[in-house]
């Protein structure tokens, strides 16, 4: 029997990006799956795309309806509500790592008898993430920096520049960055100084991109990674440049990269941050200077009780999806193989690591929290790799 993939329409504001793509959908379609695509009015492929591949349009937010052996597929959270969950969902739920509400979201799975199969987890052998948004987030959120740095610079009193939109392709964001920094550069005489730490990692170096392409000479570049932060911050080095991009994955508690303290110091220059790791509400966040996230609409948030320069933060937790047509491809042509082994999900490494996660997780929630999926896992044997008792 053929297995079926539902893809879902994106809920959150201005997400334009798509797990599947027409490509990587036409060949699942190929190699036997068969594929549900939402209508969407938000995703940077049409729906006519997908439809030319082979794929049945169904409408948009039918995945909750749909038989319950349906896998869907998304990319970001789903809308916050209380139902319980029945399906297995392939996404990115930001709920492993202890964010704020993690337990509210986690549980709505077990207590439907549904199944979190969590993208930013899945692994190949040596441990490396098979499919990650890493560099196309690294890359435009050093583009936002370098517009937020222009704009401060013309607007100090400004407590957040104009709101940002996607792009049709990735020159024209160059285009517009370039330009932007042009501004800013006419008003100091000097192109910005820019430090990135994690720049070794895949979302450094989509930021050191961005940074080269833009014009930005390689001396004014910091790249940092965990030799240079091995001695643990706060760092000076952050201050003393115009913009800092955090693009490290934070697995543990390590000592703050700035703190109010830091930028304290007369010699500061920071007058941006981007936070692409956006760790906002995880308790060891290494920049614990903001607590809420900004937003396409409101791209930077001012960091408060400071001025000459004023800060801004960046801190949108899907800054892929202003690059969302190149993003997708990518990501979702990187996902394909794990993908195509979902047929095979009982015996696939990947896929069982992800059910074997998923079930420690929930054997962290309260009991109260996860009533349906413990009888389950009580009434049957114990399976490798997936966590069952």
């Amino acid at each position: 029997m053929a297995i079926t993939l539902h893809l879902r329409s994106e809920s959150k504001p201005l997400e334009h990006r798509s797990a599947l793509t027409p490509s990587t959908t036409k060949a699942l379609l190929e190699a036997g799956y068969k594929v549900n695509v939402e209508r969407s009015p938000v995703r940077i492929f049409d729906d006519e795309e997908f439809e030319k591949v082979g794929a049945t349009l169904v409408p948009e937010g039918s995945w909750v309806d749909a038989p319950t052996d349906h896998i869907i597929v998304g990319l970001k959270e789903l809308p916050e509500d209380k139902f319980a969950l029945k399906h297995t969902h392939v996404q990115f739920a930001h709920c492993y790592k202890n964010q704020g509400g993690w337990e509210e979201v986690l549980s709505r799975f077990p207590q439907g008898g549904g199944t979190l199969l969590d993208l930013e987890f899945l692994t190949d052998d040596a441990g490396r993430r098979v499919a990650a948004f890493g560099y196309h987030a690294g890359y435009a959120g050093a583009a936002l920096a370098v517009e937020a740095w222009a704009y401060q610079l013309q607007h100090p009193e400004a407590k957040t520049m104009p709101a940002v939109s996607s792009y049709p392709d990735q020159d024209a964001l160059l285009s517009d960055v370039r330009a932007k920094m042009q501004e800013g550069e006419a008003i100091t005489k000097r192109k910005p100084q820019v430090l990135v730490i994690g720049a070794l990692g895949r979302c450094g170096r989509g930021a050191v991109d961005l940074c080269k392409q833009a014009g930005i000479p390689d001396e004014n570049i910091l790249k940092w990674d965990m030799a240079e932060t091995a001695k643990g911050g706060p760092f000076d080095e952050i201050i003393e440049s115009d913009i800092f991009v955090n693009c490290i994955y934070l697995s543990e508690e390590i000592p703050p990269f700035v703190n109010d303290e830091s930028l304290k110091k007369e010699k500061r220059n920071l007058s941006v941050i981007c936070d692409v790791s956006c760790d906002t509400t995880n308790p060891h966040n290494p920049v614990p200077v903001y607590t809420e996230n900004s937003t396409f609409s409101r791209p930077t948030l001012p960091v408060p009780g400071y001025d000459n320069p004023p800060i801004s933060v960046i801190s949108i937790d899907h800054l892929p999806s202003l690059l969302p047509r190149e993003a997708s491809e990518a990501f979702s042509q990187a996902l394909l193989p794990s993908l195509l082994e979902l047929k095979d999900r009982q015996t696939s490494r990947v896929w069982q690591q992800a059910e074997g996660l998923f079930s420690s997780k929930v054997g962290t929630l309260p009991e109260s929290m996860r009533s349906t999926f413990q009888r389950v896992a009580d009434s049957m044997p114990s399976m490798p790799g997936t966590g069952s008792k």
